[in-house]
């Protein structure tokens, strides 16, 4: 096991090496996958080598990313901690502050405003002609997410139901999931660079003006719907006004969004589901019983169909 008290000191250490100079004070932030440390002007990512290599694919693709998307990376490299190696990358702090999944405290109108701003700056994604050297990272495979085609999400509910002795996932929602499946495309695109995690807690925010896109280690080739849907699908009660933003910036039918919306979120939650059956020791406690909630709202609710 990594030693985690240490991580703060490695956070100091590379920061140090990146500025040339001592960051001053950081201060640890939330997140779920890595451990993050943030100062005045820098932001530290760690995590162990061996947890999962998403941290240099977003090391990778940085270099390489439209201008002013994201934060300029500035250092990167390994550590070792006790014999375990230690993946680091040192950004520049954006200004802003990150905003959170359902934009809780955010005003109707700002809402709207942030979900322009945010489609304008996807679109500058989604143009963008990755060198070779790019196009190789966000072509590498990965193990989880994306839009699969109607065989592949088929066959992945079909061992859902395989795995799942003990019929923790209802027949009806299987049942529903495979409906949803009949319906999705045969073929899936991959001609365009999408962030394939655009929630609105990868963004930040200064009095109502986005700054920033983070944490691209889920960006992939795919096609601009998969962000429209992460953009939507995180937006709490805003999600009509955000789904309205998205349709008429994008000239989508609603319909073709909602469409969109609901295979991607059964592709997205039959991934889950598969996974915490089959490694619980891998994911949070609370995943199983959170996606079943889910499920049940797309399927019973048929909440991408829901107007407010």
């Amino acid at each position: 096991m990594v030693d985690l008290s240490r991580t703060p000191q490695i956070a100091r250490v590379a920061a140090m090496s990146a500025l040339g100079r001592d960051p001053g004070p950081m201060e640890a932030a939330a997140s779920l996958s890595h451990h993050v440390y943030v100062g005045s002007d820098i932001v530290v990512k760690l995590i162990g080598e061996a947890r999962h290599p998403r941290l240099n694919r977003e090391v990778a693709l940085a270099p390489h990313l439209p201008e002013g998307l994201t934060a300029p990376l500035l250092a990167s490299g390994l550590d070792e901690v006790n014999g375990h190696k230690i993946r680091y990358a040192c950004y520049a702090r954006m200004a802003g502050t990150a905003l959170a999944m359902g934009l809780p405290g955010v005003e109707a109108a700002t809402a709207r405003s942030l979900a322009e701003q945010a489609v304008q700056r996807l679109e500058v994604l989604h143009r963008w002609a990755p060198s070779p050297p790019a196009r190789k990272v966000l072509a590498e495979p990965l193990d989880h997410g994306g839009l699969v085609t109607k065989a592949a999400l088929l066959a992945l509910i079909d061992s859902l139901a395989t795995i799942d002795r003990n019929s923790v996932v209802r027949p009806a929602l299987l049942k529903g999931l495979t409906a949803i499946a009949d319906n999705a495309p045969v073929s899936a695109s991959t001609d365009t660079p999408v962030h394939a995690d655009c929630h609105w807690g990868n963004w930040l925010a200064s009095a109502g003006r986005v700054t920033a896109l983070l944490d691209f280690e889920w960006a992939r080739l795919g096609e601009p719907l998969d962000d429209w849907c992460f953009l939507i699908a995180f937006s709490g009660v805003h999600r009509e006004a955000v789904l309205d933003v998205v349709a008429r910036e994008t000239a989508t039918a609603p319909e073709i969004l909602r469409a969109g919306c609901e295979i991607r979120s059964a592709a997205y939650l039959a991934s889950d589901l598969h996974l915490a059956l089959t490694r619980p020791d891998n994911v949070p406690a609370e995943m199983l019983t959170d996606r079943l909630s889910e499920l049940e709202q797309i399927i019973v609710e048929r909440s991408w169909w829901k107007t407010r």
